[in-house]
């Protein structure tokens, strides 16, 4: 299975920064030291103008490029202006493409980076430069590699950006499952919206997010999938507001594998935010979405190895 990752293209964050930019490079190094045979570790490329511009305008490229964003665009992203930034956000949407594509010719891929969920055709936000999901979906599109996209976000803040930017294209459909109360403060309409409550815990998120893929599953009919598979639904998370054990968004990976097996749509993984206290914690729920990818792409190229004895 193809992982792609752009952790080496380091942000320079100041002291106390609350965003943990540590827990990428720390959840590669995981990987790699599990030595599992089915993972194939590729650095992220970096993503061309034209493919940055099928999500945002022109004009806000330019700005980003340039270091020409304002003092209130750089307080509304969370993160200092650097060329270093500009970087790593070219090889974040890189990586999810790259992911996508590989989904595409192979069932299952992973990005170990991703979920810039919050970034606007004109504007960033909520640490998100460039909208890496929009891009990526958009680009595939645009290049006939599918024709009917789902975005699965399970992060715990809605995917407020990627539902305004794809909203006009009938053919990419959004689905988000989200902490009500949490940012953004407006929400955006996706094709699917499920807020819930403060303090939701597993057994009650198991069960809307089943009710979510029933609903979006037979609408979207997709070919692909990108699952933004957000650590933040954590229970300790600091910026999250739900309670989900490490087993509950196990077992929330495991159902967005199983809808994709039975949607016999390839899925594209995106890591999405996490915020918790510790950053093991962190990466432990990152490293076992990776790990789920992996048995689902073993289950789905098994099948398709014996089917074609048989055809």
């Amino acid at each position: 299975m193809r992982i792609f990752h752009s952790d080496r293209f380091e942000i320079p964050l100041p002291a106390g920064h609350r965003f943990p930019i540590r827990k990428y490079t720390l959840l590669r190094e995981r990987l790699e030291r599990s030595h599992d045979p089915r993972y194939r570790f590729e650095e992220a490329p970096r993503a061309a103008d034209d493919v940055l511009t099928t999500a945002h305008e022109p004009s806000y490229v330019d700005r980003v490029m340039s270091g020409g964003l304002s003092a209130a665009e750089v307080r509304k992203l969370g993160f200092p202006w650097s060329e270093a930034l500009v970087e790593r956000s070219r090889r974040s949407v890189g990586a999810t493409l790259a992911a996508l594509n590989a989904a595409l010719d192979e069932q299952v891929a992973v990005s170990l980076a991703g979920g810039t969920h919050h970034a606007h055709r004109a504007t960033g936000g909520g640490f998100c430069v460039f909208n890496d999901i929009a891009a990526a979906a958009l680009t595939a599109f645009q290049n006939k590699r599918a024709e009917r996209i789902l975005v699965v976000d399970c992060d715990v803040h809605q995917g407020d950006g990627t539902a305004r930017i794809l909203a006009a294209h009938s053919a990419l459909y959004t689905f988000s499952i989200h902490s009500a109360r949490n940012y953004p403060n407006h929400k955006a309409s996706s094709d699917c919206d499920i807020a819930l409550p403060d303090g939701v815990g597993d057994d009650e998120y198991l069960e809307y997010l089943e009710l979510g893929l029933d609903r979006i599953g037979p609408v979207a009919n997709p070919q692909a999938i990108v699952y933004l598979a957000g650590a933040d639904p954590y229970a300790h998370d600091r910026l999250g507001r739900l309670k989900l054990t490490k087993a509950g968004l196990a077992q929330r990976d495991a159902m967005v594998f199983e809808f994709a097996e039975r949607s016999n749509a390839a899925i594209a993984v995106v890591m999405g935010g996490g915020y918790a206290h510790a950053i093991e914690d962190i990466v432990d729920i990152h490293c076992r979405t990776v790990t789920a990818a992996a048995d689902a792409w073993s289950r789905r190229n098994a099948r398709s190895a014996v089917r074609s004895v048989f055809s």
